[in-house]
């Protein structure tokens, strides 16, 4: 047995033991040490990257280490085995996005807008923002030698007089806290209750003296960030907000790699545990010190996820998921309580699970739709959420239908070499001179932060100014040179944003042919899902009056960059409308108004789901998107005069 110490840069160190021959990255998962492994450990993404600073492992040198890295000290945890006592530097990158990862910021006037538009429309569209939660006040009489009556039997018989009801449900939580809350409060109460036809289920009890509201947390489990609000259940104000990093994302980027691993001995367990007990119980914690309530206040929960999150969060196999015929456990789930799920809320908090419907369209793009109002809207509509994955709506008032694209990791930096998420060192915007090929660029983080790698919205505009200045040609190949331009021994060509010396990192930050390969398939992905839906109901994108962009990557698109690398169709910018994370301004809608959540289910019961992966036509749409910016300059013809 042997003493590994994970050492951080801006944190405390972590000792485990482990034997002889154990995978490093293993090792870590199992200490809750997060070191980004996109690719799940099989050493294809080169992302893993610690530094050994003392001991010896046993670790071969992959193509993604250069000889000079090696001799540092640099190795890819997914292929180290312990081979004794060994010190290994985890770089804050690695953890970076389990605290620091970029997303909306829910405070800003333009988020908390786009959350006030959404409850709007949603009420101009006939629905009521009500739920069935109340404040009920009672005052009882105190017991004595002459009326014996227990505690149970006299708040029940309260509720009853005050709310004209017949039976009330008191669960063990309220139960264990009923006598001396009474007692303490001189038997006048107040009571968290939701009223049905059959009486009222009591949530909790509290002094009358107390500013007793009812809580819900709206909830965004997206595959690689999480986002959440706290809300006042009584009208919709914003409690708090917090956001963080999905902590599944050690184990993979993306859902197929999830998936696999929840399949190995105790995996779903240890994905559960994952979501839950390390991110979305934090996120409850932080959101409850902010707004000064304890969690047991929380008394409603909404969750909009993706199929495979929807899958993961509950602890149900995902497995069938990942395999034709594409097969879900269920596309709506009820009767979920906090404590069935180990939330840290009220025990009987009720979770509601936006809809699923299908394999790779789950919960979030139900809740997007509806805050998208196309639904609501006679003219033809088109609603893409970007992120880890591309989800698609088309349709209006009379029919919905939806797909998702199969766009990879890329619009997370997955399978790009300098490629990372959007936190801190991240190059987010870029533009190029044509005439010396000098970048200019911003870059999360403080100011003077220097850059490290690229994230996807910043992807998309160096691969579009690359385009726009001649630097690469329609194959994405590099077809002028000059300093900033290199070849390697092979004579494929990059394309260096910014000199190592000049960066915060031991490397050029630089963009290669092959990365340029990878995003223009992923993009294509998303252009070809498009056309194939449309085009399978008989239309083009001329019918287009709308296109809602959502996610945490449209926050940060340049909307002319994507159609002028072929990534969104060509029609007027004005067109295109960002809604910001309208999965998150769903699940607030949801969880506030229980109209709103009938709606959701007719939504998903309604639209019609289409498996891009059997479609006769999608492969030809998809190698014909291959292309910057397609193979058909036809469908493109505003590029060339911009």
């Amino acid at each position: 047995m042997f003493q590994i110490t994970f050492k951080f840069e801006n944190g405390d160190d972590v000792i485990v033991h482990a034997l002889q021959g154990e995978n490093l990255l293993e090792v870590a998962r199992k200490a809750n040490v997060a070191i980004d492994a996109p690719c799940s450990g099989n050493a294809s993404c080169g992302k893993c990257r610690v530094k050994l600073l003392k001991g010896e492992l046993e670790s071969e040198q992959t193509r993604h280490i250069t000889d000079a890295e090696y001799a540092a000290g640099i190795r890819l945890a997914c292929v180290s085995k312990i081979a004794g006592d060994v010190e290994i530097g985890v770089p804050d990158i690695a953890s970076a996005y389990k605290s620091r990862m970029k997303v909306a910021d829910l405070s800003s006037p333009e988020e908390i807008a786009i959350f006030e538009k959404t409850k709007n429309e949603i009420m101009e569209s006939g629905i009521r923002m009500e739920n069935d939660l109340e404040i009920v006040e009672v005052q009882m009489d105190s017991p004595s030698l002459d009326d014996t009556m227990p505690d149970n039997e006299r708040l029940t018989r309260a509720l009853e007089a005050v709310g004209g009801v017949e039976g009330v449900v008191l669960p063990h939580f309220v139960i264990k806290k009923l006598p001396d809350v009474l007692r303490d409060s001189q038997f006048h109460v107040k009571c968290v209750v939701k009223k049905n036809k059959h009486g009222y289920y009591v949530y909790d009890v509290r002094s009358a003296g107390e500013d007793v509201k009812a809580y819900g947390m709206a909830v965004d489990i997206g595959t690689t960030t999480v986002s959440a609000v706290l809300i006042d259940m009584a009208d919709g104000t914003i409690a708090a907000k917090a956001s963080a990093g999905n902590g599944q994302i050690r184990y993979g980027a993306d859902v197929i790699n999830r998936i696999i691993e929840s399949t190995k001995p105790g995996g779903r367990e240890k994905m559960q545990k994952a979501i839950v007990d390390d991110t979305l119980n934090p996120l409850a914690e932080r959101m409850c010190r902010s707004a000064g309530i304890r969690p047991e206040q929380i008394y409603r929960v909404c969750v909009a996820s993706n199929t495979t999150m929807n899958h993961l969060f509950v602890g149900v196999n995902a497995d069938p998921l990942r395999c034709e015929p594409y097969i879900p456990a269920f596309f709506e789930m009820e009767g979920f309580k906090g404590s069935d799920l180990k939330l840290e809320v009220n025990p009987n908090a009720r979770i509601i699970i936006a809809p699923n419907i299908g394999s790779y369209v789950g919960g979030d793009i139900t809740s997007g739709t509806l805050a998208s109002m196309i639904w609501n809207k006679p003219e033809f509509s088109v609603f893409i959420d970007l992120g880890t994955n591309g989800e698609i709506v088309f349709g209006n008032s009379d029919f919905m239908m939806s797909c998702a694209c199969s766009a990879g990791p890329a619009f997370e930096g997955g399978d790009i070499s300098c490629g990372m998420r959007a936190t801190d060192g991240a190059i987010e915007a870029c533009t190029i001179d044509p005439e010396t090929m000098e970048p200019t660029y911003s870059v999360i983080g403080d100011e003077g932060q220097k850059p490290v790698g690229l994230c996807g919205s910043g992807l998309i505009d160096v691969i579009s100014e690359l385009f726009r200045c001649g630097i690469i040609n329609a194959k994405g190949l590099f077809i002028r040179e000059g300093k900033r331009i290199k070849r390697d021994e092979f004579g494929m060509g990059s394309y260096v944003l910014a000199f190592k010396e000049d960066a915060a990192s031991v490397k050029d930050v630089e963009i290669t042919e092959v990365d340029i390969d990878n995003f223009v398939r992923a993009k294509g992905a998303i252009f070809s899902g498009i056309n194939t839906l449309l085009e399978s109901l008989g239309f083009d994108v001329s019918v287009l009056e709308h296109v809602y962009v959502a996610g945490g990557i449209g926050s940060g698109i340049n909307m002319k960059n994507a159609i002028r690398i072929g990534m969104l169709p060509d029609i007027p910018l004005e067109k295109y409308e960002y809604i910001g994370n309208s999965s998150l301004s769903g699940a607030y809608a949801i969880l506030l108004s229980g109209e709103a959540e009938k709606k959701v289910h007719e939504l998903g019961r309604n639209m019609t789901y289409m498996e891009l992966s059997t479609h006769p036509g999608y492969m030809d749409a998809f190698v014909a998107a291959c292309f910057i910016p397609h193979t058909d300059a036809s469908l493109f013809p505003s590029v060339s005069q911009w």
